[in-house]
């Protein structure tokens, strides 16, 4: 076993960075030195208490970094590789995987916090250890099956490709893959934080026109308008008026990029007639959502969910990367904050503020 320095959860909303023992890795799996690792929401929710998780937790799940050793029967990859993680790993063998539909597979162990054979690779004081979603990229180094690192660019910064592996591809895969979002069609995003902004580039990338951006703060909207919104309005109760003085027949789509309960049921009133709603914040568990499934369906409207954005990080990833690359998605530009693993906590201090843009974990 090796030490490696890492950010724990053990209940409390504080994290603490602690040594913790990183065992090599077994048939399979590969070993990756991570060079930045985002702090998302999904965390957040783990922290806040949304979401139960089995503990200890190594916190972290957008990592990219270099693959330093690989073990037994691994053949996509091989040290010095630049990689992304995926957090939800594909099994590669049940039906969804079989049909290309890897977003949602069957057989994953990911959501267990668990490598494909059922361990994990950490332990802590000579306990088990669970990496968050199997990644755990707040540390050092990290042990995860194959499938679930992409090769990618070494070209490519690794603040943002850390971002590729969570909010980007759920953003934009959003809107490509799972509303197929058309030239000249407009749209709302409600939210412009981390994923908020991945939808916005997404929708401008599409050639989505009005672009329409909704939250509480005028520093997001302003930054929503840094990255392609064309009209901003403040989020409330009468967001569906006030996206209908703008486009008076409604959206033709709506994204919710928060994961609130009251927000996702503000989507279907902004619709036109056909329209679709997409979920792609996550709730906590067991919050329902008031929907009127009347007016749903006798306006032929959609209510769709969105896991992940329909993405398949072998294609997706470097996809994505060399967009970026090519000037095509500013993903850099919505780094707002970069830090040192002991300042993990200050991150998520400042996204509780709702403080604009994403903050990034540097090694």
């Amino acid at each position: 076993m090796a030490t490696t320095r890492a950010a724990v959860y053990d209940g409390d909303a504080r994290l603490t960075v602690r040594d913790v023992e990183l065992r090599e890795p077994g048939r399979g799996e590969v070993l990756v030195r991570i060079g930045a690792s985002g702090v998302c929401g999904s965390d957040r929710h783990v922290l806040d208490g949304d979401w139960q998780m089995p503990q200890p937790t190594i916190m972290g799940h957008e990592g990219a970094g270099v693959v330093e050793a690989v073990g037994p029967g691994v053949r996509s990859l091989e040290p010095g590789d630049h990689v992304i993680m995926t957090w939800f790993y594909p099994c590669g063998t049940c039906s969804a995987c079989r049909q290309g539909r890897t977003w949602v597979c069957t057989g994953s162990r990911s959501e267990e916090c668990l490598l494909p054979d059922g361990s994990t690779p950490m332990q802590l004081d000579g306990a088990v250890a669970y990496p968050y979603l199997a990644v755990g990229s707040m540390s050092e180094r990290v042990v995860v099956a194959e499938q679930a690192a992409v090769r990618v660019p070494k070209e490519l910064p690794f603040d943002v490709a850390a971002l590729i592996g969570c909010s980007i591809a759920t953003g934009v895969g959003a809107v490509v893959n799972d509303a197929e979002v058309k030239p000249g069609r407009s749209a709302l995003v409600i939210g412009a934080g981390g994923v908020g902004l991945s939808i916005i580039m997404g929708l401008k990338l599409a050639g989505a026109s009005p672009i329409i951006a909704a939250d509480v703060t005028d520093e997001s909207l302003e930054l929503a308008r840094q990255f392609g919104a064309t009209h901003t309005v403040p989020s409330g109760a009468d967001l569906a008026e006030q996206v209908r003085s703008i486009v008076p027949d409604g959206v033709d789509v709506a994204f919710e990029a928060i994961g609130r309960p009251e927000t996702i049921a503000l989507m279907p009133a902004a619709l036109q007639r056909g329209g679709a709603a997409v979920i792609v914040g996550l709730p906590p568990q067991d919050r329902p959502v008031p929907i009127d499934a009347l007016a749903l369906a006798e306006e032929g409207k959609s209510l769709l969910g969105s896991n992940y954005g329909s993405t398949v990080p072998a294609r997706d990833f470097p996809m994505l990367g060399w967009l970026y690359l090519d000037g095509k998605l500013p993903i850099d530009e919505l780094i707002t904050n970069r830090c040192s693993l002991d300042e993990v906590n200050d991150a998520f201090d400042l996204m509780r503020s709702g403080a604009r843009g994403r903050s990034v974990i540097v090694f």
